[in-house]
């Protein structure tokens, strides 16, 4: 019985982490790590330490795409330092929102830190907004990547794990 409910425990830590990486406030890649650690340590048979260093590696990947996707996006529209701190402190503040408001606060953050700061033009500001924009979706579906590469590498080591027959000794 105790297998059933660890497995439900990472279906339901991975399903939310899978959430997470597109809904704010939750730690997408993160709790889809922890999920799968947790079952290492409570199924220790299920899958081994070296998967879940590489589960981890792509947990790392994820972290970096989501810091560097609105700054990069940002940075190739045209902003500068401002637009790219801007569309940051946009992002911190959308976040304990929506979605939608944390898309909105990264493009108005950019915007308005190119506009009132950095003196820049109206068409500038706009095109570094835009920037963090796609950056930000950018990011979103490199996160979500990364999360379907970590959730398919568990799924695999748990199958091949179940699959593999026993060494039988043979007699003859």
């Amino acid at each position: 019985m105790e297998v059933y409910l660890v497995w439900t425990l990472t279906i339901v830590l991975t399903l939310v982490g899978l959430a997470g990486v597109v809904l704010p406030l939750l730690p997408g890649t993160t709790l889809i790590l922890i999920a799968m650690i947790v079952h290492k340590l409570l199924l220790p048979g299920d899958v081994s330490w070296a998967v879940i260093g590489w589960i981890a590696g792509f947990w790392f990947l994820s972290v970096l795409i989501d810091f560097l996707g609105v700054i990069l996006g940002t940075r190739l529209f045209g902003g500068g330092k401002w637009g790219m701190a801007g569309a940051g402190g946009g992002a911190m503040i959308g976040m304990f929102f929506s979605l939608p408001m944390l898309i909105l606060g990264t493009v108005l953050g950019a915007v308005a830190a190119e506009k009132l700061i950095a003196k820049k033009t109206h068409r500038a500001s706009l095109l570094a907004g835009a920037g963090a924009a796609v950056g930000f979706l950018i990011s979103t579906v490199g996160r979500l990547l990364c999360a379907f590469v970590m959730i398919a590498l568990f799924l695999w080591a748990a199958w091949t794990a179940v699959n593999a027959t026993p060494a039988v000794p043979e007699f003859f």
